[in-house]
């Protein structure tokens, strides 16, 4: 009888083990019968909140310099941002130097900037310690201190910190002090006036405990990882040294378990950034937050966004001379590490406001030929639909997902040249083709397609113009591009989002592209444009893009990797 009993505990413990193998991210997806929790842990951008450092740093603006109606179809927005806005991410140039240089700061990270980070330093385990103890202690202009001590003490309730953990220090400051302006002032410019205590952060020790314990993301929800007065700079390169990076700014930590989330935080990929305005996130829920958590100790993270820099093809240029977006530009002096672009520059979203108009628009407000477009759309697809949804507005688990990669590449060539400039069409039989040969596809997933052409084209300028400039201009064929039949198709499957490794899903032809943009919309979903390297993503990968929490954002530079 006890021989018995001891082969059925065996079977129970094998097949529990069974069930944790079959959960792994190599192996088919395994989904909850609940969906994962997203938590959002960044501030909101707008400008009446001290969303940018208060010293020498640009007030944040964003100019919405086109509307819909007679002029322009869409909504378009031009963003002034700096790296030290919101919720943000310090890498380790920040504090050190070439290592060319041979200066004292020097270092093999020297060279690490924000669009060279590897990805995997983005995510990892959430450990979130609870130093709320520390809030407002300490005299005015000066910061309580994080210890050595503290994490210690966390490692002898919850275990040894390791790699793959991401150190998240909770004292609960952005939560209570991060209001509107003037009540906002108490956030950061107060405390550096030496008139409110200031923020905790941990010490240079501290930092160098966390090193040793080989972590490679630290973040406090402080407006800075620096304690004030005169620390500031030591702990940053304490830790900073070894190439880690930091989140800053970070918000509502308390929504998060002591241990156990998947943590996120990235932003746009700025070429040579020190520091950059970010997203941070978390994922609540197994099997799906342990699975990411594995692939993240495992270094198994792609980044699939492109590199914003001034000499790239990043922002649309329009058809003939002088009907371009804000392109992308920069200035970077000491500390000051800003940007003036379209607000869908480069890697971004685009919310169904982009295209469609706000509740009290003029139905006889568009041009002439957008209203032949729009009769000829709803006859065929249904009433195109109203919509206040932007960046800020639009879900994070709307934009993360399984990905499903479907290849068109096959369609470029073959469209005439006399059409140009046109697009090869993504069509709904395209997608049924995948579907019978892959499997078909399932509601929540996010649907990839993989046209291959910012791998051949996305290049320095003037070789660059073959990327965008030619095709809008009728000089090359568009790439293949979504119609909005096949976008209709794809909402009646349940898919809420779809991205492209081009410039953009409606591609080059206007009609089309609008027409697609209004499917889009009505249906409720989002695009993530201009991704890069999807030919890279293996079978089974989860998908994660996260734009800029900017207010009243018709569009929304962010990035996006994949775990597998």
């Amino acid at each position: 009888m006890k021989t018995s009993i001891n082969l059925t505990k065996l079977l129970r413990v094998l097949l529990f083990i069974a069930l944790l193998v079959a959960c792994r991210l190599s192996s088919t997806p395994a989904y909850s019968d609940e969906p994962p929790k997203f938590v959002d842990l960044s501030l909101l951008i707008a400008a009446e909140y001290p969303c940018t450092w208060p010293q020498l740093v640009p007030p944040f603006r964003i100019d919405h310099v086109q509307t819909i109606g007679r002029q322009s179809a869409y909504n378009v927005d031009t963003l002034s941002t700096d790296g030290n806005m919101g919720t943000q991410m310090d890498v380790p140039p920040h504090s050190v130097l070439r290592p060319e240089l041979n200066l004292p700061k020097s270092g093999p990270f020297g060279n690490e900037f924000i669009d060279k980070v590897p990805a995997w330093k983005f995510v990892g385990s959430a450990c979130v310690v609870d130093l709320r103890n520390l809030l407002d202690t300490g005299p005015a202009g000066i910061s309580s201190l994080v210890r050595r001590r503290h994490f210690e003490d966390w490692e002898r309730e919850h275990g040894s910190l390791r790699f793959g953990d991401v150190v998240l220090m909770r004292s609960g400051y952005s939560d209570k002090y991060y209001l509107p302006l003037p009540a906002g002032l108490r956030y950061a410019a107060l405390p550096l006036e030496r008139k409110a205590p200031g923020w905790p952060d941990p010490d240079p020790d501290a930092m160098e405990f966390l090193a040793s314990r080989k972590v490679f993301h630290i973040g406090t929800d402080s407006p800075s990882m620096g304690p004030i007065p005169d620390l500031a700079e030591p702990t940053h390169y304490a830790a900073l040294k070894y190439g880690a990076v930091f989140t800053e700014a970070a918000t509502n930590l308390a929504s998060l378990p002591t241990t156990g989330a998947f943590y996120c935080m990235m932003g746009p990929k700025h070429k040579d950034g020190p520091y950059g305005e970010g997203r941070a996130f978390a994922i609540i829920g197994n099997p799906l937050a342990s699975q990411l958590i594995e692939s993240a100790r495992e270094k198994r993270v792609v980044d699939l966004t492109v590199t914003l820099s001034t000499d790239h093809p990043t922002t649309w240029p329009g058809q003939g001379i002088g009907n371009y977006r804000h392109p992308y530009t920069k200035a970077e002096f000491l500390y000051l590490h800003s940007h003036i672009m379209d607000s869908q520059a480069g890697t971004h979203l685009v919310p169904p406001s982009y295209a469609l108009p706000p509740e009290d628009f003029d139905p006889y407000g568009y041009s002439p030929q957008t209203h032949i477009w729009l009769d000829e759309f709803e006859e065929k697809f249904g009433p195109r639909g109203i919509s206040d949804m932007t960046t800020e507005k639009v879900p994070l688990s709307q934009t993360c997902g399984w990905a499903r990669v479907i290849d068109v590449r096959q369609l470029s060539g073959t469209t005439s040249r006399a059409a140009w400039p046109a697009s090869p069409e993504i069509t709904v039989d395209v997608i049924k083709k995948y579907e019978a040969e892959q499997g078909s596809l399932e509601a929540g997933e996010i649907v990839i397609f993989y046209t291959g052409h910012t791998d051949r084209h996305f290049q320095r300028m003037p070789a660059g113009k073959s990327c965008l400039i030619d095709p809008v201009n009728g000089e090359s064929e568009g790439w293949p591009a979504l119609g909005p039949s096949a976008t209709v198709y794809l909402a009646q499957r349940g898919i809420q989002c779809v991205a492209t490794d081009a410039p953009n899903l409606g591609g080059v032809n206007p009609k089309n592209a609008l027409m697609t943009y209004w499917a889009l919309g009505s249906q409720g979903m989002v695009g993530v444009e201009f991704l890069i390297g999807v030919g890279q993503l293996p079978e089974q990968s989860y998908f994660l893009f996260a734009p800029v929490k900017i207010r009243g954002c018709h569009g929304g530079p962010g990035r996006a990797i994949a775990l597998y």
